[in-house]
């Protein structure tokens, strides 16, 4: 079992690795000449989770505080993303996504669920797809439970 899971996470580790750079290269989206993929990564993330700190945000990404404010600092400017006073710690500024973050972000997946399905169309049957969905459904509940 142990080398069996070892291998499903360096595949996990392989199709990320190469499913970024297929959508990187190969979409032809004006969103993407406008937004790096970092940048998109945030607003994904900013999606999944809602508001969250900048240094939250770091953390997800797996940078450092500066890499994030330097990307927030262009959403802000670019209106698809705003940052509000936390309503318990003043202190502290919650971003979230603006309705234009939402629209851009809604763009993007839609380049990126065509270019998969065409990518995968043929390739993969219905069973298969059926497996693969029962299968990242349960390791998505596994995390999210893990992480609350």
């Amino acid at each position: 079992m142990r080398n069996q899971l070892q291998e499903a996470v360096e595949l996990f580790e392989e199709v990320m690795i190469y499913g970024t750079e297929h959508v990187v290269k190969n979409l032809d989206v004006p969103i993407w000449k406008d937004y790096s993929p970092e940048q998109i990564h945030v607003l994904k993330i900013l999606s999944a989770y809602g508001q969250l700190s900048s240094g939250q945000l770091a953390e997800i990404q797996g940078v450092h505080k500066s890499a994030i404010s330097s990307r927030l600092k262009k959403l802000v400017e670019k209106d698809l993303v705003q940052s509000e006073k936390d309503v318990k710690d003043q202190r502290m500024n919650r971003i979230s996504l603006t309705e234009k973050g939402h629209e851009v972000l809604s763009i993007s997946n839609a380049a990126i669920n065509e270019s998969i399905e065409n990518l995968l169309k043929d390739q993969i049957d219905e069973q298969e797809l059926e497996q693969f969905i029962k299968t990242f459904r349960k390791l998505k509940s596994i995390l999210v439970t893990k992480e609350r």
